[in-house]
């Protein structure tokens, strides 16, 4: 094969590929703040952990748009799909914060492992992509998998896992209105606004909570600094591969969150995941891998959409 007859790669498929690298380094951060914020949760109440990590968010996102000459804020951010964004971002990081407060770090991030399975089945019902039975059958299996880790009605149930459950819908929520977000919105101002909704939804969960603001100690602080540079590292990533690549193409790389976890849990925490919850978090990888094969294998066999005519 000669040099003018070389396949050479698409531009859709090196945008997955970039993609894929956004989200795999973007979970790596994710991590990284799991493990610092479960550091915070020993000692400071979720609120507090939830609006610091808010305003620190939205002062580093709101310097990042000044250096571009952008705006905090626009008539954009009153459009539904990122009042929607906002939205699940602020109820999938309050109930994952506490989650991580109040639970395993192991476990809660096996959980948020069924976010790509979430994805899924939301496309199905709200946005009206076509899920065969295949697809269904594995989102029933992912959330057994969950069942497996959550474990109700036995003596290893743990309320607060189900917080983790339902920050899996936030976010859900979150990741399925960006794939709505009009193009020209610039990112930094989606994550500035998103921060900046963490601010109340913190300080009204920590007066829910009926707990004084304390201040770090030198630790807490040495956390809360890594939390928020790795934190908003993360975000841009994810909310960049969001938008450069295909849903089916970069979801499955989700499940790298789980791997750098497992590995900070036994490692930092001294956590010991029992066969159920190891059982549990490989029924969900797996689901959703198949999950995810199966609309790549769609899409490709679906072909391009027609070009103009000539």
């Amino acid at each position: 094969m000669t040099a003018s007859t070389r396949p050479t790669p698409t531009a859709p498929d090196l945008g997955n590929l970039r993609a894929a690298g956004w989200m795999t380094g973007a979970m790596a951060m994710f991590a990284v703040e799991d493990a610092a914020i479960k550091v915070l949760g020993v000692r400071l109440g979720a609120g507090q952990i939830v609006a610091a990590l808010g305003a620190a968010g939205l002062a580093v996102f709101w310097a990042l748009l000044a250096r571009d000459g952008g705006r905090l804020w626009t008539r954009d951010l009153l459009r539904p799909a990122v009042v929607l964004r906002n939205a699940g971002e602020l109820l999938g990081t309050l109930c994952f914060v506490s989650a991580l407060a109040l639970s395993d770090l192991a476990s809660a991030s096996a959980i948020l492992q069924a976010l790509p399975l979430a994805l899924v089945m939301g496309g199905a019902l709200f946005l009206g992509e076509r899920v065969g039975w295949r697809r269904w059958a594995a989102i029933l299996a992912g959330f057994a998998g969950v069942l497996m880790i959550v474990r109700p009605g036995t003596a290893a149930f743990q309320p607060a896992s189900l917080l983790a459950l339902v920050a899996v819908a936030g976010l859900a929520l979150r990741d399925l209105s960006t794939r709505r977000m009009p193009r020209h919105v610039p990112s930094h101002q989606l994550s500035a606004s998103a921060y900046a909704a963490l601010i109340p939804g913190g300080l009204a969960l920590a007066a829910a909570e009926g707990r004084a603001m304390l201040v770090p100690d030198r630790a807490e602080a040495l956390a809360l600094v890594v939390a928020v540079l790795v934190g908003t590292l993360g975000y841009a990533m994810m909310v960049r591969a969001t938008r450069v690549g295909e849903a089916s193409a970069v979801a499955p790389f989700r499940y790298t969150r789980l791997v750098f976890t497992l590995v900070l849990a036994v490692a930092f925490f001294g956590e010991r995941p029992d066969a159920a919850t190891l059982a549990g978090a490989a029924v969900i990888v797996g689901a959703g891998s198949f999950a995810m094969w199966r609309e790549f294998r769609r899409a490709r066999a679906a072909g391009p959409p027609p070009g103009p005519r000539v």
